[in-house]
């Protein structure tokens, strides 16, 4: 498989943003918790990592974004990166009236090989290429990738309630599928049909979805930390780690062993 070239800095977005071209990109590598603080582009953007793990995070949830896997952020949506392990990436931003995606919130899509080696070739384009030629004709097949992509569910909504964000942020440092509704709503001080509604109100998601969400995000970060998966599956509460199994492959259509994420 071709790879980018090594030792590539970011783009400087700004300086080639307002060229007349439909879509721009570039790679670049990262190291193990590089931090980007929180920033937008006037441009959509498709992250994709073609190694590593990344987590993406904006003011209305979380996405963690396995190898192989790419990351839609809308146009002007703010967001911080962060990647979890040594990430080579590839970046195509798009003009907003050639967004191929509607989506309003980001989205962890599947990178087929096709669409994998138009990411890779379109970081080799000058941004600056000649209309109607081979180079335009690349980049309009990968918008039309883009748009056709499917998407998973990598997405943990996050409430925009301070008290209730706060338990959902401690919770996804420590997820446990033993965690009962009933628990939440006495921190919060109130019954639990109320923080039922209260929780479905703010996040799109019932209790049961949300933390199940929650324990596969994070099972796919420990999956590509190195971690076993009779570990995770202790850690997450499961008295069984082929109980774990059968979840976690009704979720992300993978065992766990045989998920990118095992393979980073």
């Amino acid at each position: 498989m071709r790879k980018p070239s090594p030792s590539r800095s970011p783009l400087p977005i700004d300086r080639v943003d307002r060229i007349a071209r439909p879509v721009v990109a570039a790679g670049a590598d990262y190291a193990r918790g590089s931090l980007q603080a929180w920033h937008s582009h006037r441009r959509a953007q498709l992250l994709f990592g073609l190694g590593g793990l990344m987590q993406v995070v904006t003011q209305d949830g979380a996405w963690v974004v396995p190898p192989q896997h790419a990351v839609w952020i809308p146009s002007g949506r703010e967001h911080q990166s962060r990647m979890l392990l040594p990430v080579t990436t590839c970046s195509a931003f798009v003009e907003p009236e050639q967004a191929p995606r509607a989506a309003q919130t980001c989205q962890v899509l599947e990178v087929h090989p096709l669409l994998r080696e138009l990411l890779i070739e379109a970081t080799r384009i000058d941004p600056h290429y000649a209309p109607h030629s081979r180079e335009e004709a690349l980049m309009h097949l990968l918008l039309k990738e883009i748009g056709r992509a499917r998407e998973i569910p990598m997405h943990v909504p996050l409430p925009q309630e301070a008290k209730l964000g706060a338990l959902c942020r401690d919770f996804m440092r420590a997820p446990s599928i033993r965690s009962r509704p009933a628990e939440w709503a006495a921190q919060l001080h109130m019954s639990e049909r109320s923080f039922t509604r209260k929780f479905l109100a703010q996040t799109g998601m019932g209790f049961q979805q949300w933390r199940l969400r929650a324990c596969i995000v994070n099972a796919i970060s420990r999956l590509a930390l190195g971690h076993s998966v009779t570990a995770i599956a202790y850690d997450l509460g499961y008295e069984q780690p082929a109980t774990f199994s059968t979840m976690f492959k009704r979720m992300t259509g993978h065992v766990p062993s045989s998920h990118p994420a095992a393979r980073a």
